[in-house]
């Protein structure tokens, strides 16, 4: 069975907002995109070599159409994006113009996915998709990229509904501009004590 991993750049606050460029997602006002910028360094980019390597993508509409205008035309930043597949999670879009793109609307058809033969899907970014499959106990994994700054305001990945599960840290780095570096994975049902308990 196929895992699904989760990547993403949060703040201290736990925004998820807009951490590309200024112009990503000012949704609501929000002013302070491009906040992941001031921290790209060696560190970090020797991660991300390594997670941008081909993996099927499982994208939210609204992520899926800011990558669909700009990745075609860039894709020798990220080798192999405009020929791995690319799930969209949509119930507004049916068809694009980019190679390998697959639109779905049903939780069955996610389901269908982790059956199937092939790499790990990467769900980069897609709060909404991600939170839809916390609830539904279908993501496997996190990357986490903290990031040392509170925006006060923004979208954030985690909230109500997801099911408790806990999760085991078995990758980690700081970078030099101290970014928290976490990759987790799921474990099972979360446990529960007393503190001082003997």
């Amino acid at each position: 069975m196929r895992k699904i991993i989760a990547l993403t750049f949060i703040s201290l606050d736990g925004v998820i907002q807009s951490p590309g460029s200024p112009d990503e997602d000012p949704e609501n006002g929000f002013e302070l995109g491009g906040w992941v910028a001031p921290f790209e360094d060696e560190d970090a980019g020797q991660v991300m070599e390594k997670l941008l390597q081909p993996k099927d993508l499982l994208l939210g509409r609204r992520t899926f159409e800011i990558w669909e205008n700009y990745w075609p035309k860039h894709a020798e930043f990220w080798p192999g994006i405009n020929e791995v597949n690319k799930y969209v999670l949509s119930k507004t879009r049916s068809k694009s113009e980019w190679h390998q793109v697959h639109f779905l609307s049903r939780l069955e058809e996610i389901e269908a996915l982790k059956e199937m033969e092939g790499s790990d899907i990467h769900c980069w970014g897609s709060g909404k998709v991600v939170q839809f499959l916390l609830q539904k106990n279908l993501l496997d994994e996190l990357w986490i990229m903290i990031h040392p700054v509170i925006l006060g305001k923004g979208k954030k990945l985690f909230g109500d509904g997801a099911i408790p599960t806990a999760f085991q840290l078995v990758e980690s780095i700081v970078t030099r501009g101290g970014v928290i570096i976490g990759h987790y994975c799921k474990t099972g049902e979360v446990r529960t004590g007393t503190i001082g308990a003997s």
